[in-house]
């Protein structure tokens, strides 16, 4: 069974408080993206246990993976003897705020769910999910969808409107966890815009901008870059970073902005053109 695993982009993320289980009351509206990971999955006709392969290198292996925890969770929980071969081809950059990894695990438990004939609801898919990782939940609907609670509480919503995509990230990772420990006394970078933005309708804005901009200044000035070219109409982090996006204008010449990205920011930065779901 080959299964596409999309990528996200958070149009809206407010941190609302900590809370006492170490993580944060968050309100945040998603959308999954064209970006995709491919997985073929497969009952292991010839053995026991799970088989996992990556074509990159640098993904985590055994327990570490989130794909590989999902099917783990999903043989205990389902009582299901495990005989499973997932070869994951890697499209998604890590540490990139776009959730790659949440979704490779959310495919994986929905893909399994129809592999085994289980037949789990997408609640409970969803609630098995959550003890992987938050943003599991939201993959599961495979909808937009407003998300609160630290992010396991999912209320599929679509979009007005489907928005074309550019998708700007530069050679490096940020920890999500650092990202949500520096909230609280993070502070605001002068000439740096943090307010909320507006495209049709649509509200833009993420809390997390502020840690992650106060260490990495080059995303601040990736996203001030963005707001300052004619093909854009708003420019945002994504989740805990470190990706930019861009929301383009109709008609904009994407390709010619992904290469004056590349040539005034840095010639070895990421681009990807992509479109909401």
């Amino acid at each position: 069974m080959q299964v596409s695993a999309p990528a996200k982009i958070n149009l809206f993320l407010k941190v609302l408080r900590s809370r006492p289980d170490g993580f944060h009351e968050i309100e945040t509206f998603i959308s999954p993206i064209s970006l995709c990971d491919q997985i073929k999955i497969d009952k292991n006709k010839r053995g026991q246990g799970i088989s996992f392969r990556c074509d990159d290198p640098s993904v985590p292996r055994g327990s570490e993976n989130l794909a590989v925890r999902a099917a783990n969770a999903f043989f205990t929980a389902t009582q299901t003897k495990p005989a499973v071969s997932i070869v994951l081809k890697k499209i998604i950059p890590h540490g990139a705020g776009l959730g790659g990894g949440s979704s490779d695990a959310a495919a994986v438990l929905l893909a399994l769910n129809q592999l085994f004939a289980t037949k789990l609801s997408r609640q409970k898919l969803a609630k098995l999910g959550s003890t992987i990782g938050s943003d599991v939940p939201f993959f599961i609907f495979e909808s937009a969808a407003v998300c609160t609670g630290r992010g396991e509480i999912v209320t599929p919503r679509k979009l007005t409107q489907q928005l074309s995509i550019l998708l700007v990230k530069p050679d490096f990772g940020v920890s999500t966890p650092w990202t949500y420990r520096r909230w609280q006394n993070s502070r605001e970078l002068p000439g740096i815009s943090y307010v909320q933005q507006d495209f049709r309708g649509q509200k833009l804005h993420n809390d997390l901008e502020r840690p992650v901009f106060e260490k990495f200044v080059f995303l601040a000035r990736i996203k001030m870059w963005l707001l300052q070219q004619k093909e854009v109409a708003a420019a945002l982090m994504s989740g805990s970073g470190s990706t930019i996006f861009a929301v383009l204008r109709p008609n904009a010449d994407v390709d010619l902005l992904a290469k004056r990205v590349r040539k005034e920011l840095d010639r070895e930065i990421w681009t990807c053109v992509c479109e909401t779901l």
